[in-house]
């Protein structure tokens, strides 16, 4: 297949450009390195530099006939933020998304996988979480990526759009064979905070909150290796049927707490990691893990990283390797 891949040289997006490029598919990466890095890049992708709020260059490089499918990664991801800058987040997020869709649509591509979230359930009502769970985000970045689920359910009833939402838990990890990992700065995320006090770039991990109803009063969450997330996009956009839109969530039906995360961490990297309790962050629910039952029976997709010492391990070997993350030539911030 011919695959235009939105945000491809970010986190997430590079991995699953690696896993579709590895299954002999030909991928153009459409990015505007804000947040990506072409170093991530596989080299037998093409990078084309822009931005989707470019409509008309959208247009363009999706002219009819070029392309089978879309993999749509580009999205800001920074839950604390989103609560400060909703603006920000709906502009980027849907309207962006609206843009892309119409490029599509003009030129009939009715195939798309679309990273979603485990943030659309906000608290969920009971764990694990399985998909036919109300959708009640409590914060914008789960409600931009409620709202872009929305766009695609809407067209595949309007023009046949064919989609796959594959709702993440928390994407983690780096490449097993060591070539990319995850460098977004200022890092969001737990386990490459807590690893840059292991490497000495931060004194020490806050812990947002340790009052939380779970058996350590730190925030659970159910970590899944990006590598497993590569085959699940794999598996859905060579598995997706014009005209129907499904979503799946993509974890490993486990969760870990924070301060386990950072003990797990202690014991891999060999150093004390201090940890200081701070205030909770606004629009943290609890706690989240996954019933991946749905996509194993559609797509026969299981993760092979089930074990989160098997995420941080490798999390560690790429940041211990790539103190400073990509080189600096390729960084665009």
């Amino acid at each position: 297949m011919r695959i235009f891949v939105t945000g491809g040289a970010g986190y997430v997006g590079s991995h699953c450009v690696k896993r579709v490029v590895a299954a002999g598919h030909d991928v153009t990466v459409f990015d505007n390195l804000a947040h990506g890095h072409r170093e991530a890049v596989d080299p037998k992708a093409e990078l084309v530099e822009g931005e989707l709020a470019d409509g008309e260059r959208l247009r363009s490089l999706l002219a009819p006939g070029r392309f089978d499918a879309v993999m749509h990664f580009a999205a800001y991801l920074n839950v604390g933020e989103s609560v400060h800058k909703p603006l920000m987040y709906y502009r980027n997020n849907v309207a962006n998304t609206i843009n892309l869709l119409e490029a599509m649509h003009a030129a009939d591509i009715r195939r798309i996988v679309f990273s979603s979230t485990c943030a659309v359930y906000g608290v969920p009502e009971r764990l694990p979480i399985t998909e036919d769970l109300p959708k009640n985000p409590i914060n914008p970045y789960g409600a931009t990526k409620l709202a872009m689920e929305w766009l695609l359910r809407d067209s595949a009833v309007a023009w046949g759009l064919g989609s796959v939402a594959l709702r993440y838990f928390n994407a983690s990890g780096a490449a097993e064979d060591g070539s990319i990992g995850q460098d977004y700065q200022p890092p969001v995320h737990l386990i490459p905070i807590v690893l840059q006090v292991a490497l000495g770039q931060r004194e020490q991990i806050l812990v947002f909150g340790d009052d939380y109803p779970t058996p350590d009063g730190t925030c659970i969450r159910d970590y899944i290796h990006v590598d497993d997330l590569a085959e699940a996009h794999r598996l859905a956009v060579e598995a997706i049927e014009p005209g129907q839109a499904e979503a799946f969530n993509v974890g490993t039906g486990r969760g870990a707490s924070v301060l386990e995360i950072i003990e797990c961490a202690r014991r891999i990297t060999g150093h004390p990691i201090p940890a200081k309790i701070a205030p909770r962050r606004a629009g943290d629910p609890p706690s989240l893990f996954a019933n991946a039952e749905q996509i194993a029976k559609r797509l026969g997709w299981a993760p092979r990283h089930g074990d989160v010492a098997d995420v941080v391990a490798s999390a560690w070997r790429w940041h211990s390797a790539h103190p400073d993350g990509y080189s600096a030539a390729a960084k665009k911030m």
